[in-house]
């Protein structure tokens, strides 16, 4: 069996997402890992000659260097560099150019042969920050560190949507699909909540992982951690955890929107710095992964369902360097997909049975929709008169048969409170100030200003056809 089958073999016996529950249970008190800082080269699960590139190219950008420099930038040890550095003087492409009192306190430059070589490797790869990992270290965290090792309770759930408005029987049953490893679908009309409530599912995955700064994969650099969806945890989160090439963050939540394509799910190679950036189901890994708008991206809905099935179905993702190297990786993550499309329009059998639960997320009942208006009055700062919200549903939502979406008090009260902000009025919601922001956010003919004077007696100006 050649190298890249054994890789998929292996891979494909750890990351089985259907797992009988005692399995699971099993799992779920495995301890953590400890990942402890390298005492040697060999610990750090690099080749020598990448660690060796590596230093060269950080004394070529940055200059003559110190030991504590090079474990700064590196986040390696000093026995891992001592190692690396005697191979480098011995074959003459550092030189000590000072040795301190200190075992830091020793200075570094580069020789003509080191900076040839180090010039030459980084163009090839202008890598030059925190060493990576290996792949096999990655692959072990991740299970170690599993999302499908969660089990939250409906107590967990209520925590989680403490003062959120949403119907209970869906938060239950979009729970308890995310619960049971299964991806979950969100459909219904826009401004239904779809977005806000997938994201808001991210509460429920508790406690820290380790996230690399990157992996080294078939001698290449991917690099992993993005500071926009890797949010720090605190380091007694993950005590165990020495090896600074792992960052300390909070489980990932990452969404794609409208501006996904099948390029991006692929990994992203950067021909000018010859590295490459994860796609974004991979820097989910261990969190949730939000595909929000499904149906309404550049790429033909079907191609993009058929490119989901072997993940939701295998629970590993494939992928392939420029030399055509190719690897496999974990899809660890709760997938929740939020469409405008019910599951008939999408039409993917395939897909669609690949999915734990297919929930509709539509209007909200008139209390509710009650308690939103208020508690969006309340963080707007705004007084209501009595009677307003009567009069935005008999006068204005029921003879336009508008449904009660969950996105329209706050829409509806931001226009009235932009209006009253610019005018210098009160900030108060009346039935006035509520049919002017209906008619200018849903650009209907303004037929409430029956209640003003004409525009030309209030401006003194004629309009054409006045």
């Amino acid at each position: 069996m050649d190298e890249h089958n054994k890789e998929t073999g292996h891979a494909a016996s750890i990351w089985r997402l259907h797992e009988t529950p005692a399995a699971a249970a099993r799992q779920a008190h495995q301890p953590a890992i400890a990942l402890r800082a390298p005492r040697c080269l060999a610990d750090t699960g690099l080749p020598a000659m990448f660690v060796s590139q590596l230093v060269l190219k950080s004394m070529l950008l940055n200059g003559k260097s110190s030991l504590g420099d090079l474990i700064r930038r590196h986040c390696l040890t000093a026995p891992v560099l001592d190692e690396t550095i005697g191979f480098l003087v011995r074959e003459h492409l550092v030189e000590i150019a000072h040795r301190g009192a200190t075992e830091l306190d020793v200075h570094l430059r580069l020789t003509d042969a080191g900076c040839t070589l180090a010039a030459a490797e980084a163009a090839r790869c202008a890598y030059c920050g925190p060493a990576p990992v290996s792949l096999e270290s990655y692959l072990e965290v991740v299970h170690t560190y599993s999302v499908q090792r969660i089990r939250i309770t409906q107590p967990d759930v209520h925590a989680a949507f403490a003062g959120i408005i949403v119907d209970a029987a869906l938060l239950d049953s979009a729970a308890a699909a995310l619960n049971g490893g299964r991806p979950l679908m969100l459909y219904g009309p826009a401004g239904s909540g779809k977005t806000f409530l997938a994201e808001r599912l991210g509460k429920l995955l508790q406690g820290a992982v380790p996230i690399p700064y990157a992996i080294h994969a078939g001698g290449e650099v991917i690099q992993l951690h993005d500071p926009l969806v890797h949010h720090d945890a605190r380091p007694e989160d993950l005590p165990d955890m020495t090896d600074r090439r792992w960052h300390a963050c909070r489980r990932p939540v990452v969404m794609s929107g409208g501006e996904l394509t099948l390029a991006m799910l692929d990994l992203q190679y950067n021909p000018n710095g010859g590295l490459y950036q994860a796609p974004p189901h991979m820097k989910a890994n261990m969190g949730l992964y939000v595909v929000d708008d499904l149906g309404r991206q550049r790429v033909a809905a079907a191609d993009l369902l058929n490119r989901w099935i072997t993940p939701l179905d295998r629970g590993v993702d494939q992928f392939a360097l420029q030399s055509g190297a190719r690897f496999v990786v974990p899809f660890d993550v709760w997938p929740v997909f939020s469409s405008n499309l019910t599951p008939t329009e999408l039409n993917d059998d395939a897909f669609l049975r690949r999915l734990g639960s297919k929930l509709h997320v539509g209007p909200l009942c008139v209390d509710d929709y009650h308690r939103v208006f208020d508690a969006q009055s309340a963080a707007l700062q705004l007084e209501t008169d009595a009677g307003a919200f009567d009069y935005l549903m008999h006068e204005l939502h029921a003879p336009n048969r508008t449904p009660l979406l969950a996105c329209y008090p706050h829409d509806l009260l931001a226009v009235l409170c932009s209006f009253a902000l610019y005018h210098g009025d009160a900030p108060v919601v009346t039935e006035h100030g509520l049919a002017h922001a209906w008619h200018s956010y849903f650009g209907s003919d303004p037929e409430y200003d029956h209640q003003q004077a004409p525009a030309a007696q209030r401006t003194g100006r004629t309009y054409a056809g006045a």
